[in-house]
């Protein structure tokens, strides 16, 4: 979620193309997705189909995106020396990620283990070349301690300079932390003023102790994002594939709040969406936003 006041996500038009509607008013806007009782993601809802509630009270929807939209989307890779083991089947799937996203999304990557690296070219932000992120991916060679907090703080800093107005960030590592200089709490807050989906993929042997699933769902959990832990390495494909097609079918949803507390702080949101009045889906979003006063 994030306060808005240039231009909104991309809409779609009478003539099916795409155009960008400008407002001059802060919207708060969710991203969001939707799924049935078996997982499977719900597309093709309509704005009718979704109540937005504000510390309880309805408000009037004034931007809704539907569309798959291509997105700013970081890559976030534990290269710690914990994943030695891991690098082939983990670069295998990143790159399924990348093949199964929308190929106008804007990518980077970002590696860890002590230290953080960017892995494109440092002239490049972003880049939609398909090429570009497949030859960064395969130039890992895991090893050293790991520094997790301060790979996602960057990872969310980065996002920032995106041009999209949909955001994610996918995060593997095992979720353990012995190296990093900005404490836990502070990224989360971090992870709470950003628009941005974060998924992570905890991938970690039984014996580790250093490794912390409970992060991982924290993180996911606070931005409306996912945590998944796959059973083996083979999993891994489709849990990425699944992520992409996650990102590619979100929903976009703002409105204007008509809460007359100019005070700030955090306003919890609950968004509900119904197809027919017999049938439960499952909206997964962030909790709320922070305010400004």
């Amino acid at each position: 979620m994030g306060l808005l006041t240039a231009s909104a996500p991309a809409q779609q038009g009478r003539d099916g193309g795409q155009f960008t509607i400008s407002v001059n008013v802060d919207l708060a806007v969710f991203n969001l997705t939707v799924t049935d009782k078996a997982g499977r993601h719900i597309s093709g809802l309509k704005a009718t189909d979704f109540r937005v509630y504000e510390e309880g009270k309805l408000q009037d929807i004034k931007l809704f995106g539907a569309e798959d939209a291509p997105a700013s989307v970081g890559v976030i890779i534990d290269n710690s020396g914990s994943m030695r083991d891991k690098r082939l089947a983990v670069t295998r799937a990143a790159l399924a990620f990348v093949n199964a996203s929308n190929p106008a999304d804007e990518m980077f990557l970002v590696r860890f283990n002590e230290r953080v690296y960017f892995g494109l070219p440092s002239a490049t932000k972003f880049t939609s070349d398909l090429a570009q992120m497949r030859s960064a991916l395969l130039l890992t060679t895991p090893f050293g301690m790991t520094a997790l907090y301060d790979a996602l703080s960057a990872g969310i800093d980065h996002l920032k300079a995106g041009t999209r107005d949909r955001k994610a960030l996918v995060l593997l590592s095992d979720g353990g932390d012995n190296a990093s200089h900005q404490p836990l709490d502070e990224v989360l807050q971090s992870a709470l003023r950003s628009n941005a989906t974060i998924y992570t993929i905890g991938i970690y042997d039984e014996s580790d102790d250093d490794s912390n699933p409970g992060v991982l769902r924290k993180i996911a959990q606070i931005s409306g994002g996912r945590a998944y832990f796959p059973k083996s390495l083979d999993n891994l494909e489709q849990v990425w594939r699944d992520i992409a097609d996650g990102i590619r079918s979100q929903y976009t949803i703002g409105y204007s709040s008509n809460n007359p507390n100019h005070s700030g702080g955090f306003r919890k949101v609950r968004i509900v969406a119904t197809r027919n009045p017999h049938e439960t889906l499952k909206v997964t979003t962030r909790a709320g936003y922070l305010a400004t006063q």
